[in-house]
């Protein structure tokens, strides 16, 4: 069964054909800056060198029908036609309390979706509109929407709560969400399997660490606690987001700078984090080149960001009443191996133990724990498109 998998954002469209045969990938790609002077579409199959086109691509329909013309046709072609392909699966990031799995996509499912558009204004749209683009070329097939925030539904009210007036949450759904549920979901089923134990047997805490970073307690293969909340923007300090504050510095910062409510939000999004803090960039990768200089901001920029982490990583240990396995996937977490290994450091009380020389990996799975550890730390590359396309499979074959 081939399945193809979608994620739309407002100005591009990311697309994996994968054979669920096999679970192998069979090609990837990308358009980007739709509808904006300078579009491309950069599109590779496997065992093949990755090819660059520039192209008019005013709307996601034409930036879907490169995708058709580079998967059928040409030296990229990797399928005689669409109909070898069974399904599409969509990401979609906010569904609300509406959705706790992947759903297949009625009109309903994408009115429910269009609803949950005033919690995610900035992707939720684009999602929706990649989703109709696709069903008006490839009529009839089946499509399968998986959304970001469904891995966490499970939470317990106690966790998703915020202690503000109830009405708010009665009026506009105001209460802890969480994102990068596909991720989690993916990377704790993944460390489940490498501790050689039924998920639902583990206590497992997954640091998706990127320029946007989450983590996530998952016990017995369910959410039980997440650090971002109502938006992506709580938790961790992030590359240009703040994280957690302490939120009478809004109107603080609102009453002594004259800012705005656009204003606080761009700042807080956009300006803080570890842009912020290092004065020098957003990319975690300069950061460490700073450290290994030498230099005292960076140390410190970082020094935040782990506390931060640790801080989180205790708190979600205590919640579950134990952690068998601490995985580390995304961007930083994957590649960032002197992060890792002092995060670890400073979790030794709770039974975390490395081994140096295993830890000296990047990008690929692996388990840095020393052999008398009691808590297993991995290393596990999130792949949020296979997950995807398994949960299309799993719908289909019900």
């Amino acid at each position: 069964m081939k399945v193809l998998v979608i994620n739309c954002g407002s100005s591009s469209l990311k697309y994996q054909l994968l054979d669920m045969e096999n679970e192998n990938l069979i090609a990837i790609g990308n358009c980007e800056r739709i509808g904006i002077d300078g579009s491309f579409i950069k599109h590779t199959t496997t065992g093949q060198d990755a090819v660059k086109v520039e192209v008019a691509i005013p709307d996601h329909k034409v930036a879907f029908e490169q995708v058709i013309d580079k998967l059928t046709n040409g030296d990229t072609k990797c399928i005689d036609d669409m109909g070898e392909i069974a399904a599409v699966g969509h990401r979609v990031v906010h569904g609300g309390e509406k959705f706790s799995s992947s759903t297949i996509i009625t009109e309903e499912v994408k009115a429910a979706i269009d609803e949950c558009s005033q919690l995610a204004p900035l992707h939720n749209p684009p999602n929706l509109i990649g989703i109709n683009a696709c069903q008006e070329l490839m009529p009839g097939v089946p499509m399968v929407a998986t959304f970001d925030t469904a891995f966490h539904q499970t939470m317990p009210k106690k966790a998703y709560t915020y202690a503000i007036p109830n009405k708010y949450y009665e009026k506009y759904g105001t209460r802890k969400y969480g994102f990068h549920g596909t991720s989690h979901k993916f990377v704790a089923s993944r460390v489940a399997s490498m501790l050689d134990k039924p998920i639902e047997d583990t206590k497992i805490i997954v640091c998706h660490l990127g320029n946007g970073a989450s983590i996530c307690a998952v016990d017995g293969g369910k959410s039980v606690e997440t650090s971002m909340g109502f938006t992506p923007l709580a938790g961790l300090v992030m590359g240009t987001r703040s994280g957690d504050i302490d939120p009478a510095i809004i109107t603080f910062l609102m009453e002594k700078e004259n800012l705005s409510a656009a204003d606080i939000d761009k700042m807080l999004n956009k300006e803080s984090g570890v842009l912020a803090l290092s004065g020098i960039s957003s990319d975690f990768r300069e950061i460490e080149d700073g450290l290994d200089a030498g230099d005292e901001i960076c140390r410190m920029t970082m020094d935040v960001f782990q506390h931060r982490l640790i801080s989180y990583i205790g708190s979600y240990a205590a919640i579950m009443n134990g952690v068998d396995a601490i995985a580390f996937t995304a961007g930083l977490g994957e590649n960032n191996i002197t992060m890792r290994e002092e995060v670890c450091r400073d979790l030794s009380w709770l039974g975390v133990k490395i081994d140096k020389d295993k830890n000296n990996c990047r990008g690929k799975e692996c388990d840095f724990s020393a052999d008398d550890a009691k808590v297993r730390t991995m290393v596990i590359p999130t792949n949020e498109e296979l997950m995807i396309a398994r949960d299309v499979v799993e719908l289909l074959e019900k």
